[in-house]
This record gives structure tokens, sequence and C-alpha cells, in this order.
């Protein structure tokens, strides 16, 4: 019978000693921060999607994941892109070494970059909240003829456009985790395509509410607030 016996006096750096000594693959991930982001984006609109999804088996509508207005539906397929390179660009650059100069980075800070996740997960977690508090109102596109319930509370006693807001955040900090030319120009593309779409959303919005949303734009900001004071219908001028 074989027997084992162990040297239980023996100093620890001879027992790691062989555990350091073996030669372990290198990892695949060049820059984690770029992976995080990546892999938030990626939840973040996989949310969307099952929003829409849940929505449509609710409601026999998706919330207007495709548009039913001609210019809705020209706007989506220009968002269709800009949605999968803000997905796929941290994610490839998680593992691979630029190769162009437009995928390369004009500069490089490990400490911005874990700021910018730091400031993406609370983003992330803020639009949680935003799509809790919507709830059966909630829509990713406008339809002119379906007049959904205003919500007045939370964020949106401050803020028209929360969501907006938080998006606009999170492609600004995925900018300073990857500050990359098609980076930007994306990041250029997408916050111009929000700034857009918040307008056209107000005017269909003041169309089929009237009045009261009309009061409630003079009273709160479109992406940043405008007075200290939360909004509510009673509040007097």
């Amino acid at each position: 019978m074989l027997e084992m016996t162990y040297n239980f006096h023996a100093p620890l750096s001879s027992i790691l000693y062989p555990l350091s000594s073996i030669n372990y693959p290198p990892s695949p991930i060049r820059d984690l921060p770029c992976l995080i982001i990546g892999l938030l984006m990626l939840a973040y609109w996989g949310r969307v999607a099952r929003m829409a999804w849940k929505m449509r088996r609710k409601t026999g509508r998706a919330a207007n994941f495709i548009p039913t207005e001609p210019l809705g539906k020209f706007l989506r397929i220009l968002w269709q892109p800009v949605v999968w390179a803000w997905i796929g660009l941290p994610l490839i650059a998680a593992f691979k070494a630029p190769s162009h100069s437009w995928d390369s980075q004009l500069f490089q800070s490990r400490l911005l970059q874990w700021i910018g996740v730091a400031i993406a997960v609370a983003a992330f977690a803020a639009t949680l909240s935003c799509w809790k508090r919507m709830g059966k109102s909630w829509r990713m596109g406008i339809d002119p003829n379906e007049k959904t319930t205003l919500i007045f509370t939370g964020p949106y006693a401050y803020v028209r456009h929360p969501i907006y807001a938080l998006s606009s955040l999170l492609m600004i900090v995925t900018v300073l985790i990857l500050p990359t030319p098609v980076m930007i120009s994306v990041a250029v593309i997408h916050l111009l395509l929000l700034q857009w779409e918040a307008r056209r959303e107000e005017r269909n919005l003041s169309r089929l509410h009237g009045q009261p949303y009309d009061d409630y734009c003079l009273r709160t900001g479109r992406f940043f607030p405008a007075s200290t004071r939360a909004y509510s219908p009673a509040t007097l001028p």
C-alpha cells in the first residue's frame, strides 16, 4: 500500500513554487473596461428588446419597436447600425489590437476608463428605475394615434426625457472608455438622433395631450432639471 507523507514544517514558498512555475496561457482579454461596457450595452439593448416583447404579449403591440410612421421607420433604420456598433466596437477592442487609424485610441487612461465604467453602471441602474417608473406607458417610438398615460413622478418630475439623458451619458462614457475615431462618430450620430427624437416626441405628446403636457414642458427640462422643485399637475405658476 502506497503511503503519502506531507512535510507540514516545509516553508510555504517551497509548496507554492511549483504552482508559480507553471506557464499559464495569456489572457485573451486586452482591455477589461471595454469588455465591461460592451457587455453592459448588450444587457441594455437586450432589456429593451425583452420589454418590447413582453409589451407585445400583453397588448398586441411591441411598444412601437418598429414605428408605424414613415419617418420613425427611417430613423430606426439609421439607428440600428449605431446600436450594433455601440455593442460590438467595445467587445472587439476588448480582445483585438487596433489595426487601422480609425480603430486606434486617441488617448489612453486606465483611470478614466474605470471612472467611465463606474458611471456607466450607475447610469444603467438609473435607467432600469426609469423603465420601471414608465410601466405600461413605456414606448420606444411614436404612434401618432396612440395616447398613453403621462408620467410626472420620480425623475420625470424634473426631466422630460431621463432615459434619453442617461442614454446620452452612457454613450459619452463609452467614448471615454474607447476614444477611437469610429466610436466618436457613432456617438455623434446617436446623440443627434436622440435630440431629434426627443423633440419629435414632445410635439406628438403636445398634440395628443394639449395644455397639460405644454404646462409640464414649461416647468421641466428636456435632459437636465430646470428647477429643484418637483413638478406636479397641481403646481401653480
